[in-house]
C-alpha cells in the first residue's frame, strides 16, 4: 500500500485517515467527509449518501452496519450527521460529482484502497450503473402496475413494443444479437448511458399513459412503441447512435460481486502507514 497517494483535506492538509473514529467500529462523519469531498450544502451532500445508501441495499449489504444516523452539536444547534463505515465513505464517493476535484481525488484513492486495478473512473461508473440498474426495476414495476390497471392484458407483448420503438427489434432478437441467455435480462448488460436511456423510455411511457389517460392492450403498446421511437429518435439526433449500437457490458452480478469483495477489503484494511 505504500504506493497509494494519501487522501488530504484541501486546506487543512490532514489526511483522510486521520479523521476516522473508534467506538466499537471505525468509522468517519458524513460532515467531514462532505468538507472533505469539498460540498458546502448538507441537503445536496445528503443526496449523494442516499444513493450511496441504495447501492449498499442493492449489494443486500447492511446498511446500518455501514451508515449510522445521529444528531451532533454546532454552534450550539443539533444537526444531522451519519457515523460512515470506510466502505460508505467508498460508495458515496464513487457517487459523488466527478466534476469536483476532490471527489476524483477520493475516488482514486479509495479505489486504489479496495485493490481497483482499473482506472477510478471506471469504477466509478460500475457504482453508478448499478445504482441506475436498480432505479430502472423499480420504475418498470412502477409502469406495470400502471399498465395492468390501464388494461393491459399481455405485459410481454406491451413490455416489446416500447423495445420494438427503441431498438428496431424485439427482447428475444436483441438477446439473440447480443449473445445473452434467454432466461438473463437485457438491461443486466447495458451501459450506465444505454440503462439511463432505457430509465427515461420507462419513466415517460409512464407519464404518457397517465397523462393521455391511455387504456386498452392496443392503445397502450402504441403509447409503448412510440416513446420508445421518440428516445430512439434523441439518441440519434444528440450523439448520432441508435441504441442497439451501444456496447454490451461485463454482466451486472459480477459488478456486485467485485462491490461485495470490496467492501470486505475495506473491512480488513489497516490504515497504518497512510495516516500522515
Amino acid at each position: 500500500m505504500a504506493d497509494i497517494e494519501v487522501f488530504h483535506f484541501d486546506e487543512t492538509k490532514e489526511s483522510f485517515e486521520n479523521h476516522s473514529n473508534e467506538n466499537g467500529f471505525t468509522y468517519w462523519s458524513a460532515r467531514k467527509l462532505m468538507e472533505c469531498l469539498g460540498y458546502l450544502n448538507w441537503n445536496t451532500f445528503n443526496q449523494v449518501i442516499s444513493k450511496a445508501m441504495t447501492t449498499c441495499n442493492t449489494l443486500n449489504i447492511p446498511i446500518m452496519g455501514n451508515f449510522e444516523a445521529r444528531m451532533i452539536e454546532l454552534n450550539g444547534k443539533l444537526i444531522p450527521d451519519f457515523k460512515l463505515s470506510r466502505f460508505a465513505c467508498y460508495l458515496v464517493s464513487m457517487n459523488g460529482n466527478i466534476k469536483m476535484p476532490q471527489v476524483a481525488k477520493a475516488q482514486a484513492y479509495f479505489a486504489a484502497l479496495a485493490g481497483a486495478v482499473q482506472d477510478y473512473q471506471i469504477e466509478a461508473e460500475k457504482v453508478e450503473r448499478l445504482q441506475i440498474r436498480g432505479e430502472v426495476s423499480e420504475r418498470e414495476s412502477t409502469l406495470s402496475g400502471v399498465a395492468f390497471s390501464a388494461g393491459v392484458k399481455n405485459y410481454a407483448f406491451f413490455q416489446n413494443a416500447g423495445y420494438m420503438g427503441m431498438y428496431n427489434k424485439n427482447i428475444k432478437q436483441l438477446k439473440l444479437v447480443r449473445r445473452i441467455d434467454e432466461k438473463r435480462s437485457l438491461l443486466d448488460f447495458m451501459g450506465k448511458d444505454e440503462l439511463a436511456a432505457n430509465l427515461f423510455r420507462i419513466t415517460q411511457t409512464e407519464l404518457k399513459i397517465r397523462n393521455e389517460n391511455v387504456s386498452g392492450q392496443s392503445r397502450l403498446e402504441s403509447a409503448a412503441h412510440t416513446v420508445g421511437r421518440q428516445v430512439r429518435q434523441a439518441m440519434i439526433d444528440i450523439n448520432n447512435i441508435t441504441p442497439e449500437q451501444l456496447p454490451i457490458h461485463d454482466d451486472i452480478k459480477q459488478v456486485k460481486k467485485e462491490l461485495k469483495e470490496k467492501n470486505k477489503a475495506l473491512k480488513s484494511f489497516k490504515s497504518k502507514g497512510l495516516n500522515k
